[in-house]
């Protein structure tokens, strides 16, 4: 556990993962992404547990990685990173997944949701992945999911642009379900998720294998991308771009 990730037993075998840093709208810590994958690994070994959700709080879904602790843990870790360690588990999770995403959804914020079945959006979320601005590549398999979603050209403008969009253009994209107002988000996102868990486990788990594939493609490219994240990471450019980011925003997401 960490103190800024909230993770309790909803009814319906329903566990909830919520993100609570508001001071820092919910930039993601080493000690929270391992509070993550713990809590989804648990999920996947207890049989009481059909469904998790992933949602934010006071009005946020997460502003990305904290970069000050994210440069702290390149700078001193051997092996995966403790956000590698929670994309890993992310895509090998076999609990189906349900995110409730209100306002800033940002680098990871997004590139998670690619991995949920069923995703809920509140009409001010905002989407943006923009690992290039930061001399970056693209995580979490985005560079073979996304394509696959929305097509090539699109997925290069996200990615390569950078630009955000909205609860409605995800919707139109179909990287949404659906656009929920604020007040019922979390509601709307623990009922749908109970009714995932109320279903035959065994026949829910073949039909969401089946509609995933294997995850051998996926795993080669999370793989490609890790490591060019790592090399990015190491760069000048990159540090130099951390940097002017910190200096200038006085906060650390990404």
């Amino acid at each position: 556990m960490s103190e800024h990730i909230a993770v309790t037993r909803e009814d319906g075998g329903v566990l909830l993962i919520r993100l609570h840093r508001p001071e820092k709208k919910n930039a993601l810590t080493g000690a929270m992404y391992d509070a993550m994958t713990d809590a989804l690994a648990h999920a996947d070994g207890n049989e009481q547990i059909g469904a998790v959700v992933i949602a934010g709080s006071g009005g946020v879904f997460t502003a990305g990685n904290d970069l000050g602790d994210f440069l702290r843990f390149a700078e001193s870790a051997v092996g995966d990173l403790p956000a590698s360690r929670f994309i890993r588990q992310l895509a090998r999770t076999a609990t189906p997944l349900v995110a409730a995403v209100d306002g800033l959804a940002i680098g990871v914020g997004t590139t998670l949701t690619f991995h949920c079945d069923l995703v809920y959006a509140a009409p001010g979320a905002v989407f943006r992945m923009p690992f290039v601005d930061l001399g970056l590549v693209p995580e979490a398999g985005s560079s073979y999911l996304l394509p696959r979603r929305v097509g090539l050209a699109k997925a290069t403008e996200l990615l390569m642009l950078g630009e955000g969009y909205d609860s409605d253009e995800a919707l139109r994209l179909g990287l949404i379900n659906d656009v929920v107002e604020p007040d019922r988000l979390l509601a709307h996102a623990l009922a749908q998720a109970s009714k995932l868990a109320a279903k035959p486990h065994a026949a829910l788990a073949a039909t969401r294998r089946l509609i995933r594939g294997d995850g051998t493609e996926l795993g080669k490219a999370m793989d490609a991308e890790m490591r060019a994240f790592r090399e990015a990471l190491a760069s000048p450019a990159a540090r130099a771009l951390f940097e002017a980011f910190l200096a200038r925003s006085g906060t650390s997401r990404a």
